[in-house]
């Protein structure tokens, strides 16, 4: 059913914007009349959503509204708990929903159910908002008969992975932050107050020593041609991105970032976190091995862990177990092999992971208090370096004057 979203004002002269589900537009108005809303504008809203699975900006709506969804998803599991038939859940849920977007994708998700689709076959039409691991712990709580009990998982695992998300972005924010502000105050001398100083010393017509003579050219090169700095930024920018696409660039680009001194203990927690959140998340809704390892290679967001999952996959088709291929990968630190082989044999899989994943967010607390420690220093260090060099080649031709 078509979704309308409209301007109206409410009898008391109040202006409200909102969005109507009708099969026409007119009924649409109707529908607004009958509540007593003067409607102004009126238009359909285009689903752009539906479908597009691989979408760059798909990806980035669902990475934005991560946490509204996880709060939606509670919602709807508390109703879900009170009795209260699907239908009429979303219809109440989607009266509580302040997205506009995710607004309108669960009044088309109701209109499907009403239509006679599934919950899970609702969903998988919008994967923009619903990846894979949403889609399939729906299936199989509807094939266990308790969609309620997975919808509160997946609203636990969604901000989980939020907090994990925020956590490890501040943690990267700081060194970035410190960076800008670096080359900022730099660029500002290089650009403005240097120039009128070195002219001050240029006038005594003297030789220059050899950083003086470096830091003019730098200064003017920067005047000249800074525009050259900002497209070749661009340009790398665009070349990394394109490389990072490929396969083999991926790779490559993930196995640099899990081997870097500072960043890459940082990026192993979070990627074993957040495979062990996923997989144990998983398998306690009722998906199978094979399943959660299909699904959480995709959620762990490294190409490198993709591979020993793939791996760990293939060998699982073969009859071997899930540790001996985790254990032999070199990937995953060496305790996390042996505790999903406690797991396997003593039957408590999921309970191990759920563990492995609380250890490994404390870890993460550690080492993003390490990084920290390790950079801020460095940061304050490299700056100190480049503003003494800018002041000793100012510095050196007054000093030499001065001897004269």
């Amino acid at each position: 059913m078509p979704v309308y979203e409209y301007k109206a004002f409410n009898e008391a002269g109040q202006s409200k914007t909102g969005i109507c589900d009708a099969d026409t537009a007119r009924e649409a108005r109707e529908r607004l009349r009958r509540d007593k809303f003067h409607v102004v504008a009126l238009k359909q809203v285009k689903q752009a959503e539906e479908g597009s699975r691989f979408s760059v900006g798909a990806f980035f709506k669902r990475k934005k509204r991560t946490g509204e969804l996880a709060m939606v998803t509670r919602q709807f599991a508390t109703l879900l708990e009170s009795g209260i038939p699907m239908a009429e859940a979303l219809r109440a849920l989607t009266e509580q929903i302040h997205a506009r977007g995710l607004e309108t994708t669960f009044r088309n998700i109701r209109e499907k159910i009403t239509g006679g689709a599934s919950l899970a076959e609702a969903l998988g039409h919008y994967p923009a908002y619903f990846d894979d691991l949403y889609v399939n712990m729906v299936k199989a709580g509807e094939a266990a008969g308790n969609v309620d009990l997975v919808l509160k998982r997946l609203s636990e695992y969604l901000l989980k992975q939020n907090q994990l998300r925020n956590k490890v972005g501040a943690a990267l924010m700081y060194p970035m932050v410190m960076v800008g502000v670096g080359v900022t105050v730099v660029s500002v001398l290089m650009a403005f107050v240097v120039p009128k100083i070195v002219e001050l010393v240029k006038a005594r017509g003297e030789d220059l020593p050899l950083p003086t003579q470096i830091l003019i050219f730098s200064s003017s090169f920067l005047r000249s041609y800074w525009y050259l700095l900002v497209l070749a930024a661009i340009a790398l920018s665009a070349a990394f991105g394109a490389v990072r696409r490929t396969p083999g660039g991926r790779l490559a680009v993930d196995r640099f970032l899990l081997g870097m001194p500072i960043f890459g203990d940082l990026f192993t927690k979070q990627a074993v976190s957040r495979f062990a959140t996923t997989f144990s998340t998983l398998l306690a809704s009722g998906v199978t091995v094979l399943e959660c390892l299909l699904i959480v290679k995709n959620v762990v967001n490294n190409a490198v862990i993709a591979n020993v999952l793939d791996d760990v996959h293939d060998r699982i088709m073969e009859g071997a177990d899930i540790s001996t291929p985790i254990k032999n990968s070199k990937v995953f630190p060496p305790a996390v092999g042996y505790m999903v082989s406690v797991g396997e044999q003593s039957g408590q899989l999921e309970e191990i992971l759920s563990r492995l994943a609380a250890t490994y967010d404390e870890e993460i607390d550690i080492a993003v208090q390490k990084m920290t420690a390790v950079l801020e220093p460095v940061l304050i260090l490299s700056m100190a370096v480049v503003v003494a060099f800018i002041v000793i080649s100012i510095l050196l031709p007054m000093l030499q004057l001065s001897n004269i």
